[in-house]
C-alpha cells in the first residue's frame, strides 16, 4: 500500500493496532465500540447516537455498495472514527453517488483499513469499552499517548447538546390520524418516517424543551427518541418527562428508554461493551416471541426495580419489564400501564435491519388514538 499513509490506533492502556489511512489523515480521539452488522453502514455512521465514538467493524468488507443520497438518518456524520479490516472504494450499486471513506474524509472522519478488526473486538470483549485515539504513525507514540489522555470517559458525558435540533419543525402527511411530538435527543430519520407511515403528524422540538413548550404543539402522544451520551447527566430533560408522564401516552427508544426508566424511578449503568448491530436477539415477555432487533446503546436501564428504585417512587412499582435480551439478560424493554408509557431500548425503527419490532409503533398509535378518543 506504498500510498496510503500509516495510522496507529492506540488504546487505553498502550496497547495500539497499526492500520493504513484511507484518504486524508485525520487525527480523532473517541470510545471506541464494535458493531457486529454486515450491512448498513451508511445508516450507521449518520445515526447521532454514535457521536463520540470511534465505531469498529466486525465483518471484514465494508464499502462495496459506496454511499447514496438517500438512505441517510440525519443530515450529517457523527461519529468520529471508523476502523475497517478491508475498504472497497469500487463500489458497485446503482444508486451509489460516492465512496464511503471519501464521504466520512468529507465530515473530517477518519477511515482506518488493515486492522485486525476481530482481534481488536474480543480485545475489548474482554477488557470493556475504552477510549483510543488515531494519529499518523509519524506522529509518534509519547504525543498519541498524549493526546489519548485528553479524551474525555463516555460516563459523565452530556452530548445530546450537540445532536439536537435548535428549532421545532414539523413532518406532516395528507390524512392525518393523529400527531406526535418528538423530543430530539438524536432522533433518526426513519423513526420520523415510520410515523409518517402510520398517518402521524410530527412535529420535532430541542431536547431541553420545557413541559409548556412539548404541549403547546398539541401532541395526542410523545416519543422520546435515541441518542448518546450519559442519560444520568440530562437531568432537566428527566424532570421534563417526570412532568410529562400520565398527560399524554409517552414512547421511547434507546435513550428515551433509558431517560423514562430515569424518570420512573430507576437506575442506570453502564455495560461492559455495550450492543451494537443489527443481529440481537430479544424475548418479548407478553408473547415470549424472539425479535431480532437493531441496536446501538453504550447503557442500560438496571432490571431489578426492587434493587435500584430510586426517591420512593411510586411509578416504580407498576412499572413492568416487557423485554429482554438473549445475548446478556438485560433490559430491553419497560411498560407501565397507569401512565399510558413504554419504552424499548432497541430500535424499532430498524434501518437498516430486521422489522420484527416495528408493530411497536402500530401500538403506540392505538394508545394515542384511545387516549384521543377518551378525551373527545
Amino acid at each position: 500500500m506504498p500510498n496510503k499513509e500509516k495510522a496507529l490506533v492506540m488504546l487505553e492502556g498502550g496497547v495500539y493496532f497499526e492500520g493504513y489511512y484511507e484518504g486524508a489523515a485525520i487525527e480523532t480521539g473517541g470510545e471506541v465500540v464494535f458493531n457486529t452488522a454486515m450491512n448498513g453502514y451508511q445508516e450507521l455512521i449518520t445515526d447521532p447516537s454514535y457521536n463520540g465514538q470511534i465505531v469498529i467493524m466486525t465483518y471484514p468488507m465494508i464499502g462495496n455498495y459506496g454511499i447514496n443520497n438517500r438512505d441517510f438518518e440525519s443530515e450529517k456524520v457523527w461519529l468520529s472514527g471508523f476502523i475497517v479490516k478491508n475498504l472497497v472504494s469500487n463500489y458497485s450499486h446503482w444508486t451509489a453517488e460516492k465512496t464511503l471513506n471519501s464521504f466520512l474524509n468529507m465530515y473530517g472522519v477518519p477511515v482506518v483499513s488493515g486492522i485486525d478488526t476481530r482481534h481488536l473486538t474480543i480485545y475489548l470483549r474482554q477488557g470493556g469499552a475504552i477510549n483510543a485515539y488515531i494519529a499518523p504513525k509519524e506522529a509518534g507514540i509519547s504525543y498519541i499517548e498524549k493526546k489519548l489522555k485528553n479524551i474525555p470517559k463516555m460516563e459523565g458525558l452530556n452530548l445530546v447538546s450537540n445532536v439536537s435540533t435548535k428549532n421545532i419543525y414539523e413532518r406532516r402527511v395528507k390524512k392525518p390520524e393523529f400527531n406526535v411530538t418528538i423530543i430530539d435527543y438524536g432522533i433518526k430519520n426513519n423513526s420520523i418516517r415510520c410515523l409518517n407511515d402510520l398517518n402521524a403528524n410530527v412535529t420535532v422540538v430541542p431536547h431541553n424543551s420545557s413541559k409548556k413548550d412539548v404541549l403547546n404543539t398539541g401532541p395526542d402522544g410523545i416519543l422520546l427518541s435515541n441518542g448518546p451520551g450519559d442519560p444520568k447527566t440530562l437531568l432537566h430533560e428527566i424532570n421534563t418527562i417526570k412532568e410529562l408522564l400520565g398527560e399524554k401516552p409517552v414512547f421511547g427508544i434507546c435513550l428515551g428508554h433509558q431517560l423514562l426508566g430515569l424518570s420512573l424511578g430507576f437506575n442506570t449503568y453502564k455495560l461492559k461493551f455495550g450492543h451494537h448491530g443489527i443481529n440481537h436477539p430479544v424475548k418479548n415477555l407478553k408473547t415470549s416471541k424472539i425479535e431480532i432487533t437493531s441496536q446501538n446503546h453504550g447503557f442500560c436501564v438496571n432490571v431489578n426495580a426492587d434493587v435500584d428504585k430510586r426517591d420512593g417512587s411510586e411509578f416504580a412499582k407498576n412499572t413492568e419489564i416487557t423485554h429482554i435480551s438473549l445475548n446478556d439478560s438485560t433490559l430491553e424493554g419497560i411498560r407501565n400501564t397507569s401512565l399510558n408509557a413504554f419504552s424499548v431500548q432497541y430500535h424499532p425503527e430498524s434501518s437498516p435491519g430486521p422489522n420484527d419490532s416495528r408493530y411497536l409503533f402500530a401500538e403506540f398509535k392505538e394508545l394515542c388514538l384511545s387516549k384521543k378518543r377518551l378525551l373527545l
